[in-house]
């Protein structure tokens, strides 16, 4: 009998390190979304579109230790009045994403008085020499300076105020306007242009490809939206190979029009796909001719709807401003060249019972029909989901579920106390 105390020891230590274990293990995901944090402040919209058009959101999002400097749409505002490239913006604005946590507290704090940073402009290999750091300095009176290194010390641009954050995660500051640089300024080329019916033969769409370069009207609306923007959708193989009779019995503007309604004239990343549900125009798209179907998000899946017919987004084939395209599987019909199938007729009723046939004792009364395998297992009417599974801090952090933890440790102490 003098084991059972030692067992309870040990299993009371057992279960206390389990507890230390689900303490440490608990859900605190760190995830950030720079693009839902900005959206909380207006006056920073036009800052926050570009982050998303220039691809930086994505790359801010995937990293952690992160400081974004942003600015309001009045400084931006002065930056377009320039008419660079979208290439040179997104060198200048990675000036402004620091690769490091910057809080209010930590600004004023600031070893030595000075600290340098590196950006993601710096990251890139874009930047020459150490023109992709920049100097932090904390100024007498309160003030906080910027100041690319190129600039040799001169401070014109300032801390204003702390927007978001996300504790030695992210950090989303305000400064007072845009960072000086003459090289991420520098005009920047753009990519080679792109060969879109080479690519997509080259990655299992050769029907497509072949038919459009075969129709020089729609080649030649494809090809002239390239510069300014153009999302592509292109169906596989072995589907528009299925489809080709139904194709070839279009007229020749019907041909046209379908080989274009598969293209959209704006770059479109997968993120903001995913972020645009609704309508959208299409390149076939001309005034009273609406040729425009609907964007919907399912959780990880994009799905492209007309009238006629549902397409899945299956795979990406590029993705680099200004041109995306993607695969999907089925080709998309609209509505203007196409009959929405009749729905299947439901089968007929059973006869009714005949008024005169024999019915069973009253004496005994019917037992209720037993519930479906599939209808028991059916849940009961409530809300698609949880409110305690959908809480979430403003800044896009998990928050610490101390309810499932607290539950946990109190199964714990009870598989202790049965032991006891």
């Amino acid at each position: 009998m003098q084991l059972r105390p030692a067992m309870a020891s040990g299993t009371l230590a057992t279960v206390l390190s389990l507890s230390l274990l689900l303490l440490v293990l608990s859900p605190t995901s760190h995830a950030h979304n720079i693009t839902r944090l900005l959206a909380q402040h207006p006056d920073f919209s036009t800052f926050n579109h570009y982050l998303s058009l220039t691809h930086l959101a994505d790359e801010i999002n995937r990293r952690t230790t992160i400081t974004v400097c942003a600015v309001d749409n009045a400084a931006m505002n002065e930056l377009l009045a320039k008419h660079l490239s979208i290439y040179t913006i997104k060198n200048i604005l990675s000036l402004h994403v620091l690769l490091d946590y910057f809080d209010a507290k930590k600004l004023h704090q600031i070893t030595d008085g000075t600290a340098l940073s590196a950006t993601l402009f710096q990251a890139t290999g874009s930047a020459p020499g150490t023109a992709g750091f920049v100097n932090i300095t904390d100024l007498k009176g309160g003030k906080v300076g910027f100041s690319p290194e190129e600039n040799n010390g001169h401070i014109g641009i300032f801390f204003v105020k702390a927007l978001e954050g996300l504790k030695y995660n992210i950090s989303v500051i305000q400064i007072s306007n845009i960072l000086p640089s003459d090289v991420a300024a520098a005009p920047t080329p753009g990519p080679a242009e792109v060969n879109l019916t080479g690519i997509m033969s080259a990655h299992g769409c050769k029907v497509f490809a072949d038919t459009l370069i075969a129709n020089s009207d729609a080649k030649k609306t494809f090809q002239e939206s390239l510069d300014g923007g153009l999302t592509a959708f292109c169906p596989l193989d072995d589907v528009f190979k299925a489809f080709l009779p139904k194709f070839k019995n279009l007229t020749a503007s019907g041909k046209a029009s379908l080989l274009e309604f598969h293209g959209v004239p704006v770059y479109m990343s997968m993120p903001m796909l995913k972020s645009n549900n609704g309508i959208m125009n299409t390149l076939a798209t001309d005034g009273a001719k609406k040729f425009d179907f609907t964007v919907q998000n399912d959780g990880e899946e994009v799905t492209l709807k007309t009238k006629i017919v549902t397409a899945r987004i299956t795979g990406t084939l590029l993705d680099e401003q200004p041109v995306s395209i993607y695969t999907i599987d089925k080709v998309l019909m609209p509505k203007e060249l196409f009959k929405a199938e009749a729905p299947t007729p439901a089968p007929a009723p059973a006869p009714e019972e005949a008024a005169d046939a024999p019915k069973a004792s009253k004496k005994k009364k019917k037992k209720a029909a037993a519930p479906s395998e599939e209808e028991s297992d059916s849940p009961a009417d409530s809300p698609e989901d949880d409110p305690a599974d959908q809480t979430a801090d403003d800044n896009g952090a998990v928050r610490f579920d101390l309810a499932n933890l607290g539950s946990m440790l109190v199964g714990a102490w009870l598989v202790v106390l049965s032991v006891l």
